[in-house]
């Protein structure tokens, strides 16, 4: 039988001795040979020791792990049912969170656009509020206008009225007309005529005639002076206190063209 090279390390090779040889030297030779096949054999039998020892405590550990492995119970594998509804169950979960988070962010969008919308309207109702503002202020100003014009002229038709009426009443109120008309004159230079209406003439020399001629004034009678009035005439001033034309000047500083004989 053929031994192989690796088997071939625990074998020595066999040398026969020569018999009757007792010399020192070869009996010193064949006692280390016995030492070394004796150490040799000591030393393969502990490492078969050692390799058998490695082996069973391999052997526990496995079985150790089988037993432990064969303790833990099996997980049951769920079935197609199971999973189906696992699967279903996700669905409606994943559903209800996407419509609570569409509901949500429909709101937020629905409330800004509805803010926003309502800014917009509140924008046009304000300038439509001033535009109203600005056209009452406007009407109200022209309504003012209109009323101080219609009230002003009112009241010029009126005291028109008064002063006729007043006249005709009361003659001598031609008196205060001519002293304010002489009174007007920086100075007097002759000659110096007050023209007067014939009637009112009458009343003015009864009154002041005396103090007209000593300052120098010479009463002249006109019918074509209304009564109320006067005109007075110097060598460089001329003064028309008629009451037409006082009347005119009146009219015409308050800005109205209302004669006094309409």
């Amino acid at each position: 039988m053929a031994i192989s090279k690796d088997n071939q390390a625990g074998f020595k090779r066999w040398e026969m001795t020569s018999f009757g040889d007792d010399r020192p030297s070869t009996l010193a030779q064949r006692a280390a040979q016995r030492d070394a096949e004796s150490q040799h054999m000591q030393a393969s039998l502990a490492a078969a020791a050692a390799a058998q020892t490695q082996a069973q405590t391999q052997a526990h550990a496995q079985a150790a792990a089988l037993a432990e492995a064969q303790s833990v119970p099996a997980i049951p594998m769920p079935t197609v049912e199971e999973l189906e509804a696992i699967r279903e169950a996700a669905r409606q979960e994943g559903y209800a969170q996407g419509h609570e988070e569409g509901i949500a962010a429909g709101h937020a969008s629905g409330y800004q656009d509805g803010l926003d919308q309502g800014r917009l309207e509140a924008a046009g109702e304000l300038t439509h509020l001033q535009e109203l503002t600005t056209s009452f202020g406007q009407a109200v100003t022209e309504a003012d206008e209109a009323i101080a014009h219609d009230v002003l002229e009112l009241s010029l038709h009126l005291a028109r009225n008064m002063v006729r009426t007043a006249f005709n009443v009361r003659p001598d109120y031609i008196i205060p007309v001519v002293r304010e008309a002489i009174d007007y004159l920086p100075t007097l230079q002759q000659p110096a005529l007050l023209v007067l209406h014939p009637e009112d003439a009458l009343l003015v020399r009864e009154h002041i005639g005396e103090a007209l001629d000593k300052s120098g004034w010479r009463i002249v009678e006109d019918e074509g002076i209304a009564r109320g009035g006067c005109r007075v005439d110097t060598a460089s001033n001329q003064i028309d206190a008629q009451i037409a034309s006082r009347w005119q000047r009146l009219a015409h500083a308050l800005g109205k063209d209302l004669d006094w004989l309409d």
